[in-house]
């Protein structure tokens, strides 16, 4: 059975918390269609070439039906022709948006989840406040871990909150780290990163069985 890392104050290693068993039942296919569907949703779909119809001129044929041993033709907009249009072509009005229900959002979240944590890489902390707001305490707080790169996953915050403001601004200039609340995790996130720092109330909210 897979384990969290739960970390003391000093970001050292206390104990670890195991995931739910149900967990190691969820089958990868989940954590590929959801993946599948993400990477549709912020596809760039800004290739576009203009039909016969969108280039300009060809209202007049290009010469007579008959009587020039050429084969007829109507428009010097015919993809035939250089300079007509494209057929076929690419066009910026495709939608490749992909449907995945949310049960199985929630199922590739907790797959990816229950690999992390078979790598030794999902850590738990009671608390991810940098109260000074430097962009240095928060990068000692990181170094501790000793990891390439990490998703902070952190409870849904409330900006009016100074605290809860500088810990986002201490975050938010670290190229190896990035910042996001509760409400904002996917499968697809946790799976880009190398390992995971979760705040103890996202994990148990995420872990809870039912």
């Amino acid at each position: 059975m897979s384990a969290a890392i739960v970390l003391d104050n000093k970001m050292k290693k206390k104990e670890e918390v195991a995931l739910p068993a149900a967990f190691e039942e969820i089958n990868a296919h989940n954590l590929y269609l959801f993946t599948k569907a993400y990477l549709a949703g912020i596809r760039a779909n800004s290739a576009s070439a203009k039909t016969r119809s969108a280039v300009k001129g060809g209202s007049k044929k290009p010469w007579a039906q008959k009587g020039g041993g050429r084969a007829r033709a109507g428009s010097i907009t015919s993809p035939v022709f250089v300079g007509g249009g494209v057929a076929h072509g690419p066009s910026s009005n495709k939608n490749y948006t992909q449907k995945v229900n949310k049960k199985q959002q929630i199922l590739a979240l907790k797959f990816a989840l229950n690999e992390k944590a078979k790598a030794g890489k999902l850590f738990i902390v009671d608390d991810i406040t940098v109260a000074s707001g430097k962009t240095k305490d928060a990068n000692t707080m990181l170094k501790t871990l000793e990891q390439r790169d990490v998703l902070v996953v952190n409870k849904n915050m409330n900006y009016a909150d100074e605290s809860e403001l500088k810990t986002f601004l201490a975050f938010r200039n670290i190229k190896n780290a990035y910042l996001i609340e509760a409400n904002e995790i996917d499968a697809y996130m946790v799976s880009a990163y190398r390992s995971v720092l979760m705040h103890r109330d996202v994990f148990e909210k995420l872990t809870k069985e039912g």
